[in-house]
């Protein structure tokens, strides 16, 4: 991947998924390495319950597909990962030896240094990627017909086994245990089909829909899941989500970090610059959701279902709905990223999921950052950038080197809300002040104390323009945020509140 100059060097260590983990049916009563096969469209042969037990699937003429899965699966149960463990393996697979089998035992050594327990289906697409492989079966078939004599299937594993949560679950039952299921229904919610995409409105949605109209630009979507549904994800998020590393540069939705600590990194510069990137959360996709499963260790099948679990595809009843507002392209960009599975916004899993696929992206930006001596934070989609003389007489050309960045990442910026204050102008990030210390806003304090003297004089009714459900929480939230960036204001504030008569 291109890196632009004073990048971090290891912008690049977190290697993304090398397929969609959607598509493939997956019966949670078999093996991933099954399900495996069936993606290939091959049945997958009867099976007895031991481990490691020998399923006899002969099958004459197999096309290459079906003879790397069954490969696969013979190499991850052999009893040593060396060439002739591998060589003796496969040949007890396809009722002998074959000529072919050696250049493939080689590309997968020089891949894998120790077996992939946990990635069947990715050592399968490595051994059908091998130079010549598929040539070389058809090769082999004309000469001698080919017959997978003996399919041999190892019980899956995770790479962290000596882990007792979430991060340790090798199949798919034991993660439908984990969330309090079964395997049927946990296949049902997680509807890696898109089923629930396509089916008639009605009760049995998981997820109910809310369009936010805001006047000058594109309309946002709320896509907030039913009750079991949240529940399974908020024990994803606990018990999962929150166990796994972030960058330094991410402050929302952190435990320990806020808008506050981001903003603080921030004051006293020359120059603070504040982008924006466009519907962050509809523009992750379900292959880097199953990218963050995958790179904690988590077997193939288990990340499928969670990502299936962790993300959404709006239904063309509700994209019909969208309100006014925004470009021609950039309604028709969100509809597009809406479409496919994405994270929803409303869901528990989304802000730390968000945060955890863009960990490279985090990386390269604060490696540009560095390069010219300046500092790099993100709130969720805000970006934040801060620095000395260096970074103030190149502001232009820096600006450009994190769209590129952006760009190449696949997320895209929002050109109307970028945010240049020098020195001498009001310096915000998030909101908060940052010229000297954060600081709340004396416009803003000002807004808030006023609306809580009308709120004493002519009653609370008179003051909730936007109809909030609960008028009296948004305003001790307002009163709270301002309390976490000026005790006293916030005090004083809370002293106006208390007058009020609900």
């Amino acid at each position: 991947m291109r890196r632009l100059p004073g990048e971090a060097d290891d912008a690049g260590s977190a290697s993304s998924s090398p397929g969609l983990p959607r598509g493939t049916k997956i019966d949670q009563a078999t093996t991933p390495q099954e399900a495996n096969r069936a993606s290939h469209g091959t049945p997958p042969a009867p099976t007895d319950e031991s481990p490691g037990s020998r399923l006899q699937a002969r099958s004459v003429h197999p096309t290459p597909p079906h003879v790397a899965a069954a490969l696969a699966d013979a190499f991850l149960a052999a009893p040593s990962w060396n060439a002739s463990g591998l060589r003796e393996a496969a040949a007890v697979c396809l009722g002998g030896p074959r000529r072919f089998v050696v250049p493939v035992v080689g590309h997968v050594l020089r891949a894998h240094h120790r077996p992939p327990r946990d990635a069947p289906r990715e050592l399968s697409r490595r051994i059908l990627d091998s130079p010549g492989f598929a040539e070389a079966v058809e090769r082999s078939a004309r000469r001698l017909p080919l017959t997978i004599a003996s399919w041999r299937v190892e019980p899956p594993s995770s790479r962290n086994p000596d882990d007792r949560g979430m991060l340790g679950l090798a199949t798919v039952t034991d993660l439908a245990r984990a969330l309090g299921t079964d395997s049927s229904r946990l296949a049902w919610f997680a509807d890696t089909k898109l089923w629930n995409r396509r089916a008639p409105a009605g009760p049995l949605h998981h997820y109910r829909y809310e369009w936010r109209a805001r006047p000058g630009r594109v309309p946002r979507l709320l896509e907030v899941p039913q009750g079991l549904l949240k529940g399974m994800q908020r024990t994803v998020l606990d018990e999962l989500l929150d166990r796994l590393p972030l960058n330094d540069a991410a402050h929302g939705f952190v435990p320990g970090r806020s808008a506050v600590t981001g903003a603080a990194l921030h004051t006293g510069q020359e120059v603070v610059i504040g982008l924006d990137l466009v519907s962050f959360f509809a523009r992750v996709p379900a292959r880097k959701v199953y990218s963050v499963f995958r790179q904690a260790g988590l077997p193939e099948a288990v990340a499928h279902t969670l990502t299936g679990l962790c993300t959404h595809s709006v239904p063309p009843r509700i994209l019909s709905l969208m309100p006014p507002g925004g470009s021609p392209d950039e309604r028709f960009a969100l509809r597009r990223a809406l479409a496919l599975p994405h994270l929803p916004q409303g869901s528990p899993t989304s802000p730390m999921l968000a945060n955890l696929a863009v960990r490279r992206l985090d990386s390269r930006l604060a490696g540009w950052a560095t390069s010219v001596g300046a500092v790099y934070t993100r709130y969720a989609d805000d970006l934040a950038f801060s620095g000395g003389s260096a970074l103030a007489s190149r502001v232009d050309a820096f600006v450009r080197g994190v769209d590129r960045i952006v760009t190449d990442e696949g997320y895209s910026l929002n050109v109307r809300k970028t945010r240049v204050r020098r020195r001498g102008v009001r310096q915000t990030v998030t909101g908060i002040v940052v010229n000297e210390t954060t600081g709340f806003g004396r416009r803003e304090y000002d807004a808030v104390k006023a609306e809580l003297h009308n709120c004493v004089v002519k009653g609370p009714g008179t003051q909730d323009a936007r109809g909030h459900p609960d008028y009296r929480a948004h305003l001790l939230g307002r009163i709270a945020w301002v309390t976490a960036l000026n005790p006293g204001r916030g005090a004083r504030l809370r002293r106006e509140f208390d007058r009020i008569r609900w």
